[in-house]
């Protein structure tokens, strides 16, 4: 068996990971997280990080590397995976990349542009106006700036309008400008599989009773915690992400009787976002996660792409 990196992708909640270490029990394989928050230390219940008994069991990369405070970028997660990757192979395992944070998917896949390097004085700058005008006001500025690049955003998406936006203050180009103008950093040609389902309610039911879940263990100690080390706030990428927002939020207002539909309902909106990225990648090789025989469907296809 030829050994080469597959990734396994899949909206939230369809069970990834269990497939991927299932896998493992037949396959020397490590696992390469593509998840934009488990990068974050500190972070366990809201991210369903795996346990400490199954990163023993199976080497995991790319979780708990940075500290909330601190940003990770979708260029920065392909380089680290491919140099994982290259590294993996040579000790003579499988790397399988596993997650469901499709612009790390796209990033990989398709290049990116290199774009200016985050700055954190513009950046508060940028939050301070939203603060004060809220943030579809910024997306009527960057409509104005970037036509092309606000039509895709919706205009309460902070992270992506202040991004937009900083990239202009600090190259005195537009996103969408850098990107037709700038030549790419190459891609990967690895083959994707997808767990997914037709069966939507199925699914919304399972994500509502996962939050409920991270609800019973923890997840409001977790962010009050997060919030007493002083120096975290919801600008960051880290407390944006889905049910640390609301928890946080939740804390802020002493209001918890609809944390657990508004983060139920925020996880419904993930996975929506995540099934439209996969459904514009044809290349995908897609599973049904609700089958029972999920993970023999898995290592059936790995076999086959690996030429067992």
């Amino acid at each position: 068996m030829q050994f080469k990196p597959v990734c396994l992708a899949g909206p939230t909640g369809t069970g990834k990971t269990a497939c991927a270490l299932k896998v493992a029990e037949y396959l020397p394989i490590e696992i390469i997280s593509v998840d934009s928050a488990l990068v974050y230390r500190g972070m366990d219940i809201g991210t369903a990080k795996p346990s400490a008994a199954e990163m023993a069991a199976v080497p995991h990369h790319l979780i708990d590397i940075i500290d909330p405070l601190e940003a990770y970028s979708a260029a920065e997660f392909a380089r680290n995976a491919q140099q994982l990757a290259a590294e993996i192979l040579a000790r003579g395992r499988l790397p399988l990349l596993v997650g469901g944070t499709m612009l790390y998917f796209k990033a990989l896949f398709d290049g990116l542009s290199p774009l200016p390097q985050a700055d954190e004085a513009v950046r508060r700058e940028i939050d301070a106006r939203a603060a004060e005008q809220g943030w579809p006001a910024l997306h009527e500025e960057l409509a104005r700036i970037d036509p092309p690049t606000a039509a895709r955003l919706a205009p309460n998406d902070a992270q992506r309008i202040q991004r937009a936006l900083e990239v202009w203050q600090l190259s005195g180009q537009t996103m969408s400008e850098l990107h037709a103008q700038q030549e790419r950093s190459p891609g990967v040609d690895w083959p994707l599989i997808s767990l997914e389902t037709e069966d939507r309610a199925w699914l919304h039911k399972r994500l509502g009773q996962r939050f409920a879940q991270m609800l019973d263990q923890g997840l409001v100690d977790e962010v009050r915690a997060l919030r007493g080390r002083g120096d975290l706030h919801l600008g960051l990428p880290s407390m944006r992400c889905v049910g640390y927002r609301q928890t946080w939020e939740a804390l802020d207002a002493d209001r918890f009787g609809d944390l657990q539909e508004r983060g139920a309902a925020a996880t419904r909106q993930l996975a929506k976002r995540q099934i439209t990225w996969l459904r514009s990648m044809p290349r995908r090789i897609v599973l049904d996660c609700q089958s029972p025989q999920a993970p023999l469907h898995l290592m059936a296809q790995l076999q086959r792409l690996l030429g067992a």
